[in-house]
């Protein structure tokens, strides 16, 4: 009898202890350290360089690359890309242009004359080749201001569009005149603004 009472008060004091270890303060202190470390302000911020996530580096740039850069970045080489890209895009609206015109070919001296394929397709080649020449001159020209205007501001923004468009549609119809001159500038500005909205 005296060991069966022995053996239920060992028994109780188990719980007891346990119920003691569970409501220590210094567990619960160090379960809010650890939660603060994992969610908390001294959670440490990892570092998203590709490098010490696992991806491969960045290669280390060599002076051609970087040369290469900055002449691609220039505004001379924007100028002259500009110019290839409005010769051919010119070339090509003037060519779709007189294949549509009916007056093509056509000898204003004899206009009952029926013409040849050979002079349809060297009016078409005249007409194709000034288009280009102007969509050449006025890809430059703008592609050019452009760039000063932005090297110049510092900020790459509608606004650069909207300067350079005037800049050149002022500059083309100055030949004509101050009014038309005038009239090129917010022309070109007005249609520059439309594109850049379009665009952005």
């Amino acid at each position: 009898m005296a060991a069966s009472t022995s053996s239920d008060e060992s028994m109780s004091s188990v719980p007891t202890s346990a119920s003691t270890n569970m409501g220590n303060p210094t567990d619960s202190f160090q379960y809010s350290l650890i939660m603060e470390h994992l969610i908390g302000d001294k959670r440490p911020i990892k570092d998203l360089n590709p490098a010490v996530m696992g991806a491969l580096p960045s290669p280390h740039k060599t002076d051609e690359q970087k040369m290469i850069e900055r002449g691609m970045e220039s505004c001379t080489f924007k100028a002259v890309l500009a110019c290839v890209g409005g010769f051919v895009l010119g070339g090509a609206f003037g060519v779709f242009t007189a294949g549509i015109d009916t007056n093509v070919g056509f000898d204003p001296k004899d206009p009952l004359k029926t013409p040849t394929a050979r002079e349809v397709l060297k009016d078409m080649g005249q007409r194709g080749m000034s288009y280009a020449k102007n969509f050449a001159i006025v890809g430059a020209m703008f592609s050019c201001t452009e760039c000063i205007i932005e090297s110049h501001r510092g900020k790459s923004d509608w606004k650069n569009a909207v300067y350079s468009g005037c800049a050149t549609g002022g500059m083309i119809g100055f030949r004509a005149g101050l009014k038309a001159g005038v009239f090129g500038c917010g022309g070109f500005a007005a249609f520059s603004a439309a594109i850049e909205y379009y665009l952005r």
